[in-house]
């Protein structure tokens, strides 16, 4: 279980990347536009708001971590030494929405409409696309890419579940 834990743990910057979009999408209207600027190659709801915002969520996150990572249990919960701190909040974050882009750009060549269900891909996409960068910073083992993967389809599911159930989200997925 404490795997598990460390897994969770490693990858909360990541998750508030993938969220940011959400928890800011009623403020900071001057940053809503389209990343294509319309163009119809990511859908209207891939904004440069979203890009900033859950960059800047992961690097806020990763510097919590590296705040409470002289602190005994969270440095023991750690995989990493968290004194780059600004690099690894940099690349869980924008590796998190490239990977969210990728999906998007791939639904809209498959003619998958946006809120569309894409499994596993709408729970993995973002999670794949964290380590791959996030990688380029730290070792990441297969086993760990595993239990991430595990936790993240499930954690996904939990939290668009409950966000659609709370009327925060359009849809479930």
């Amino acid at each position: 279980m404490w795997f598990v834990l460390q897994c969770f743990y490693f990858m909360i910057p990541a998750y508030l990347a993938n969220m940011a979009p959400v928890i800011v999408k009623n403020n900071f209207k001057k940053l809503a536009f389209p990343l294509d600027l319309g163009g119809g190659m990511f859908g209207k709801n891939k904004t440069f708001r979203g890009l900033v915002f859950g960059v800047l969520f992961a690097i806020v996150a990763v510097y919590i971590q590296f705040l409470l990572y002289g602190v005994g249990f969270f440095k023991d919960l750690s995989f990493v030494n968290y004194s780059n701190w600004i690099m690894l909040g940099f690349f869980l974050g924008f590796g998190a929405l490239l990977g969210d882009l990728l999906e998007s750009f791939v639904k809209r060549r498959m003619g998958i409409k946006s809120g569309e269900r894409f499994i596993p891909w709408d729970q993995l996409d973002f999670v794949f696309g964290a380590l791959v960068l996030v990688s380029l910073v730290t070792d990441i083992s297969w086993k760990k890419i595993f239990f991430i993967a595990i936790i993240s389809i499930v954690g996904h599911i939990v939290v668009n579940h409950s966000a659609y159930y709370l009327k925060i989200r359009s849809e479930k997925w």
